[in-house]
């Protein structure tokens, strides 16, 4: 198997899974209705572990940008690549939400809010403020890689090393999920939003293509940083990346800070 082909196998099954579980928790009539946030964050988890088994040894099982951009930022995957692998992870995610949407058709008609519907293919802010939303991107991803470099420098029994990656990404969920859906993943948000905006979904609605940028540039910027800080803290090891990503991340706080003082005072 190529690694392109193994890119896209693997986050097609991580968005199957992940979309999936949204998908059974809100839709109208599933028997996993209401199951509530616990239940999403879990399933995410294990669809991020199942990908990784999947094609680990063949690609790496990046299956986000965030991860393939952020390591060839450190010299950890040559830059020559990163295309091919993104280009193969929007591949799989669009497929990934095309089979969610076609395992879901009876409940569609059933579900009359759009914004439900939406919620199974992309995020949202639990309260929209652009900056403090991509704020929260931004960390959630900066710990996403920091935790995969925290990972990869401790040694695993034979095949454990998938399971405590979808540990990470099940704590990052449950701490820090609740404010954007934590996407920490351009593909997992851009391509089943794509999907949504393309596939013949009855009553959909509009794809929210406003708030798109957020889940793109937040993780790239938090996966550029994460894998930075690790170098600096761990190798001792500094690049232009690693100055310039933390400038965008304390510009990100400073206006964040900033667009909440002035929601508070009107």
């Amino acid at each position: 198997m190529s690694t392109f082909l193994a890119e896209l196998l693997g986050t097609m099954i991580l968005i199957i899974f992940g979309c999936g579980v949204v998908g059974g928790v809100l839709l109208q009539h599933s028997k996993a209705q209401n199951s509530g946030w616990i239940v999403i964050t879990i399933a995410w988890g294990l669809a991020v572990t199942m990908g990784v088994y999947a094609v680990g040894k063949v690609s790496g099982a990046h299956l986000n940008p965030a991860v393939t951009i952020g390591l060839a930022a450190v010299g950890e995957f040559p830059w020559e690549n990163v295309g091919s692998y993104i280009l193969a992870q929007l591949i799989g995610g669009f497929l990934g939400a095309t089979l969610v949407w076609l395992h879901y058709l009876p409940h569609w008609d059933k579900t009359t809010d759009e914004g439900t519907k939406l919620a199974v293919f992309a995020t949202a802010p639990a309260i929209r403020a652009n900056w403090s939303n991509l704020f929260s991107e931004t960390i959630g991803t900066f710990l996403l890689l920091l935790g995969l470099s925290f990972i990869g420098a401790n040694q695993f029994a034979e095949g454990l090393n998938p399971l405590v990656v979808g540990t990470l990404i099940l704590a990052i969920g449950l701490s820090l999920g609740g404010t954007t859906g934590y996407a920490i993943n351009p593909v997992r948000d851009f391509a089943p939003r794509l999907a949504h905006f393309l596939l013949p979904i009855s009553g959909k609605g509009n794809s929210d293509w406003s708030y798109a940028f957020i889940p793109i540039v937040g993780p790239i910027l938090g996966g550029v940083l994460g894998t930075s800080v690790y170098q600096w803290l761990f190798q001792q090891k500094t690049s232009l990346w690693l100055w310039i990503t933390l400038a965008g991340f304390l510009v990100v706080a400073i206006l964040a800070v900033n667009e909440n003082l002035r929601k508070s005072s009107s």
